[in-house]
């Protein structure tokens, strides 16, 4: 299971905090599905990707309940945490860095806070995708509820497609394989 991590609603479509759920959406186009079906106080698509049959999810619960939505998930489809890859943003990464890991605490990150508590165990892979740290005096929360700058959002859709490759690099490969190939920074060559 790819699960996205954002609030759902219009007003936080294109925010940093949905950069999860944005994943998800690019993975629908790559792999010309749409997600119709609401399971789990979720909006899920079945698809099958090879030998694999990969559940996309983006909870619809808000962030900072996410993991009533994704165990919810994992229990129904009997999915193994190494199973579930979560995308979510990370402000302590620079704009456009991915990193993949298998594991780990939340570091703030309240939707992977609540998996957490939800699954009881840091146990998971995570595709952790950079929005850089709030400018000046601005709270985390409020930056990550803003949207992405003009100079960001020129370069955000070739990040979302290195995301796309390193999620369905994991689902073929494994995390090692993904991770090797697709963990740091922004390269636009």
């Amino acid at each position: 299971m790819l699960a996205g991590l954002g609030n759902p609603g219009r007003e936080y479509r294109d925010t940093r905090h949905n950069i999860g759920f944005m994943v998800v959406d690019a993975l629908c186009r790559q792999l010309d599905v749409r997600m119709t079906r609401v399971q789990s106080k979720a909006l899920i698509v079945q698809v099958p990707y090879g030998p694999h049959k990969i559940i996309l999810a983006k909870p619809q619960t808000y962030m900072n309940l996410s993991g009533q939505s994704v165990a919810a998930l994992m229990r129904f489809y009997r999915i193994e945490n190494a199973d579930l890859l979560v995308a979510h943003d990370d402000i302590d990464l620079p704009f456009g860095t991915l990193r993949m890991r298998p594991g780990g605490g939340s570091a703030g990150q309240k939707g992977i806070a609540s998996i957490i508590a939800q699954l009881g165990s840091q146990d998971f892979p995570r595709l952790r995708m950079g929005v850089g740290r709030p400018p000046g005096q601005k709270t985390a929360a409020d930056y990550v509820l803003r949207g992405f700058s003009p100079a960001e959002q020129d370069t955000l859709q070739f990040i979302l497609e290195r995301a796309v490759q390193a999620a369905l690099t994991y689902v073929r490969a494994g995390l090692q394989t993904a991770m090797n190939q697709f963990n740091g920074n922004l390269s636009v060559d």
